[in-house]
């Protein structure tokens, strides 16, 4: 029955790791809108915030994962957390490609546990999530980090491949598949995803689950937890034999056969030891909850490397904590007449203001991924080095739909809340303001009007000025910041019309409409 446990645990895991990937690689929108909720219901950090800021039923997916954890250990890790599926196709795709010969390498040994290291970063990211910041939450959040992972490194590449079938059928007259577009090409959000896939797949590669036992919070989270677990993985002392083939096979190199010690706090419940076990040697019962502490066992083995790394590692991230917000990002281009000053970044309708946004998101790129004109794009510092990553509306790129309310139906951690077509249209994200040094229709004497022309509320609207002339005049009342007139703008280097952040969102007036008269002449036979 016990081996029956793996086999259960795979399929799980890899029905979990299917629908969470389409979320992020879904070139069609589809069905990234339609499986959202239901997917990332049991995603413990989106849930958990999303369930600070809406308080629901409809957010306790965390709750159940703690409950979970109680009861049998770190499930989540092994069955829910895409990192840590990642971790496993590693180590299994490693196990395939070596050589007879070599497998032995693949074999793991028990190793001590860094419980200062995995503890210290649990506290620190604690502390500076409760202070309202939460960029070392999102930065080493598995869920989060497996999508940076998929949106910019991953889907660019499914969309290279769909438009090279496009242009193959082409040539044969066939146009069943349609080219896409993709501008999520930032280049720190790609160093970024490369980094901490490159960490996670060393890792995995030769420590197995390393990564979720010493340098993920949630993992160090649900270690805590689980030794008060009702359900855990114990040494058979009347049947086992001290093979140490458990020990071999464990991931999370928490088995020690020597001490008949299976460390609870770092088994990830992947049953690889129920697999092999040949004599029965481990059971999987109820346990009396120890809160005295747990035995100490004496290290083995002694890796300097490794623990002078993860010193730096924990001194960086305490670095990190003490940056000040006040860094922005300020978009001046050389060569402008007036230069554009942006001192704060636009959020998408939907996330409220600045501060309520970035209190809430964890960067995790679905809403970027699943934005149809690619207006939404990872930051640097325009929300401060502690903002990196959490998304941003870029114009230069694209605009804010008027009909969109895709990121809304998304978000996992609602920090984009949910919301209708028709109070996105009265919701102003942020004002145009118009520069009339930079017009090339006073600067040029040339007719242009392109910004009015993409306006959807016509809050642009043009006026004669002189020789026929006519230009932009804003009206902020009705304008909701959606940046189509400043992606239309053809001027170069810099633009004559952008839009200007409102820190809080605030409700725009609704465009006026404007009828418009036409004298008909009934004396004409085709009066229309």
């Amino acid at each position: 029955m016990l081996s029956r446990l793996k086999k259960i645990r795979v399929v799980t895991s890899i029905i979990f790791l299917i629908f969470t990937s389409i979320l992020f690689l879904d070139i069609t929108g589809v069905l990234t809108r339609s499986l959202s909720e239901k997917v990332l219901f049991l995603q413990f950090v989106p849930s958990l915030l999303e369930f600070i800021n809406i308080t629901s039923i409809a957010a306790i997916g965390f709750i159940i994962i703690i409950l979970a954890t109680l009861f049998s250990g770190r499930i989540y890790c092994s069955t829910v957390c895409p990192l840590g599926m990642l971790q496993d196709i590693v180590i299994y795709t490693k196990r395939k490609f070596l050589k007879r010969s070599k497998r032995k390498k693949l074999r793991f040994d028990f190793q001590p546990a860094f419980n200062w290291v995995r503890y210290s970063i649990l506290t620190v990211t604690a502390v500076t999530f409760l202070f309202g910041n939460l960029f070392l939450l999102y930065s080493l959040d598995p869920y989060s980090n497996y999508g940076r992972i998929l949106t910019h490194l991953i889907k660019p590449i499914i969309i290279g491949i769909n438009n090279i079938i496009s242009n193959v059928l082409e040539m044969f007259d066939n146009y069943s598949v349609s080219p896409l577009t993709f501008n999520n090409t930032d280049v720190f959000a790609i160093i970024f995803a490369l980094t901490v896939l490159f960490i996670v797949v060393l890792f995995s590669y030769k420590n197995g689950r390393f990564f979720c036992n010493t340098l993920c919070p949630v993992g160090a989270f649900l270690g805590f937890l689980s030794k008060f677990s009702l359900l855990r993985i114990v040494v058979n002392k009347d049947t086992c034999i001290s093979c140490g083939v458990c020990e071999t096979v464990c991931k999370s190199e928490c088995i020690d056969t020597k001490n008949d010690y299976i460390d609870f706090t770092r088994c990830v419940s992947c049953f690889n030891c129920f697999d092999v076990c040949p004599t029965h040697g481990l059971k999987y019962e109820f346990q009396p909850v120890k809160f005295l502490g747990e035995k100490r066992i004496e290290e083995r083995k002694e890796d300097p490397d490794r623990r002078s790394f993860l010193l730096s590692l924990v001194s960086y991230s305490l670095t990190l904590t003490g940056i000040s917000y006040a860094q922005k990002k300020i978009e001046v281009y050389k060569k402008n007449k007036i230069p554009v000053f942006r001192p704060n970044p636009i959020t998408p309708p939907g996330s409220v203001g600045i501060d309520y946004f970035t209190d809430s998101c964890t960067a995790c790129q679905l809403c970027i991924s699943a934005c149809p004109t690619h207006v939404l794009q990872p930051s640097f510092l325009e929300y401060g080095f502690l903002g990196m990553m959490v998304p941003r509306m870029d114009n230069k790129i694209g605009f804010c739909d008027y009909e969109c309310i895709i990121c809304s139906d998304v978000c996992p951690t609602n920090a984009i809340e949910p919301i209708d077509t028709e109070k996105k249209k009265l919701t102003q994200i942020g004002k145009a303001k118009f520069i009339k040094d930079n017009c090339i229709v006073y600067t040029q004497k040339t007719a242009c009007g392109a910004c009015s022309e993409h306006c959807p509320t016509k809050a642009v609207k043009m006026v004669s000025i002189e020789n026929n002339l006519k230009a932009p005049e804003v009206n902020e009342k009705i304008c909701i910041g959606c940046g189509a007139c400043e992606f239309a703008c053809p001027t170069i280097p810099y633009k004559a019309i952008y839009v200007e952040s409102n820190i809080v969102h605030v409700k725009a007036e609704p465009p006026k409409e404007e009828k418009i008269e036409e004298k008909v002449d009934f004396s004409e036979d085709f009066p229309f």
